[in-house]
């Protein structure tokens, strides 16, 4: 291993890391340091973590034939790796139980950039991660995803937008954290984009804050009777270098730095955790809360432990999900309500959800059929086809379902039968008698032959 890239991206680098591990990853360095130039190259023959790493995603075949593969370490006694369907048979980078529950496990500390997962360095690449996680979601398998976290945190770069990647499944596919052992600083970054966040009894949560190493070595080389020669071009081209004292200018501007990485810190949990404002998650001044006191701090939902949590997530009905935060319950609380599903509703609860939620579309249904069925009518009867052809509008509208278009164009095929007056002034009066004891003869035609032989001859006769 190259202990100086590690170094490199320990000091003077935002990190989100707890403050004991940023304690003992210097103490190492600087113990490594001391050792002398030798002991900071490389170790075990290993050309660099970025090509042992790389390892870890190939795929070696066990004497019996099946495939041992090499990918990020989930639980280890849960679910199996599954292979791709698409025709590679290529083992995705997740363990997948049988009833469709993703697990990615988080162990180490957190980097940007690198094929770091589960490598002998124990460094966890965002990248990685980030590519596990689509692939889970992307895994018509997979129901629910659960993160396995035991992580103090890592680099700041990297951090907010892997916490998006979580996010944005989450909206597709239930994710689940749980910190099982800790989600400090980026791990909890990361974990306060999930639908839901679990804790062991004694798992450690927060750490919300931003710290940055200088490592100040003038006075040892001092002593040593070392004076390194800086030549540079640009003002701060080598601002925070670790051969001169902390200039006061250049420590605002790493406190400017870590400032700002401090916002995105807490906009990002704020965003995840909506049980939560940001002068809340600013109040918690970057303490780490374990168990049942991170529960009432309200950085986590539940207590449990992974096997509560498999057992919970397998019962869950697959399907979108929403963020949801719940009041704390323990997820022993939650066992005691038979069905319980992971969004802290019981199965009774959403037989009865559904129930209203059909009672409501039906009622919204029939009132929505009856307006639509009085405008229709109102249409066929008031059009201008309909005049003159009242009855037969009526007909059309009443008992049938024909479209007002199609009533339309059948009325303008009718004739009109014209209005009642018309009809009754072309009929002749009955003129009645009442002293007649018998009915009027019926007048006999009378032929008038003169009128006819006049209307026959020749004008010009």
């Amino acid at each position: 291993m190259q202990y100086h890239r590690v170094a490199g991206r320990f000091y003077n680098r935002a990190l989100l890391l707890a403050p004991s591990a940023a304690e003992t990853i210097s103490v190492f360095l600087l113990s490594r340091m001391a050792a002398g130039p030798a002991a900071l190259g490389n170790v075990g023959g290993v050309e660099h973590d970025a090509g042992e790493s790389v390892q870890l995603f190939r795929s070696q075949e066990r004497a019996d034939g099946s495939i041992e593969a090499h990918t990020p370490r989930a639980s280890r006694f849960y679910g199996e790796y599954p292979m791709a369907e698409d025709g590679t048979r290529r083992p995705l980078p997740f363990r997948r139980t049988a009833d469709g529950v993703a697990i990615i496990t988080m162990v180490g500390e957190l980097v940007n950039r690198g094929a770091w997962v589960g490598a002998s360095s124990g460094l966890i690449s965002y990248e990685g991660f980030a590519y596990q996680m689509r692939m889970a979601a992307a895994d018509l398998r997979t129901k629910s995803i659960l993160l396995d976290l035991e992580s103090p945190g890592g680099e700041a770069v990297g951090a907010f937008e892997a916490a998006e990647v979580v996010r944005q499944v989450a909206a597709q596919k239930p994710v689940t954290a749980l910190v099982n052992g800790m989600a400090a600083s980026a791990a909890y970054a990361i974990a306060s984009a999930a639908n839901r966040i679990v804790t062991i009894p004694t798992g450690i949560s927060g750490s919300i804050g931003v710290v940055l190493c200088h490592l100040d070595f003038s006075e040892w080389l001092k002593a040593e009777g070392l004076k390194p020669t800086l030549i540079f071009a640009g003002d701060h081209k080598v601002d925070a270098n670790p051969y001169e004292p902390l200039p006061d200018d250049v420590r605002a501007n790493l406190q400017a730095e870590v400032e700002g990485f401090y916002g995105k810190f807490v906009e990002t949990v704020a965003k995840g955790r909506t049980n939560l404002d940001e002068t809340k998650i600013r109040g918690t001044q970057a303490r780490c809360f374990m168990g049942e006191e991170a529960v009432a701090a309200g950085l986590v939902d539940a207590v449990g432990t992974l096997e509560e949590v498999l057992a919970d997530l397998s019962a869950a009905p697959a399907g979108r999900s929403t963020q949801s935060r719940s009041n704390g319950a323990s997820m022993s609380d939650d066992k005691t309500v038979p069905g319980a599903t992971a969004s802290g509703f019981t199965q009774a609860d959403l037989d009865k959800a559904r129930t209203e939620g059909h009672a409501a579309g039906l009622a919204e249904g029939t009132r929505a059929g009856a307006t639509a069925e009085r405008e229709r009518i109102s249409a066929i009867l008031g059009c201008d086809e309909a005049k003159g052809r009242e009855a037969s509008a009526r007909h059309l509208a009443l008992t049938t379902d024909m479209t007002p278009d199609a009533a339309k164009g059948a009325l303008a095929g009718l004739t009109k039968s014209g209005s009642l007056a018309d009809r009754m002034s072309a009929r002749e009066p009955l003129v009645l008698d009442p002293e007649a004891t018998t009915s009027p003869e019926p007048k006999k035609a009378v032929i008038d032959t003169d009128a006819i032989y006049a209307a026959r001859r020749p004008k010009d006769v």
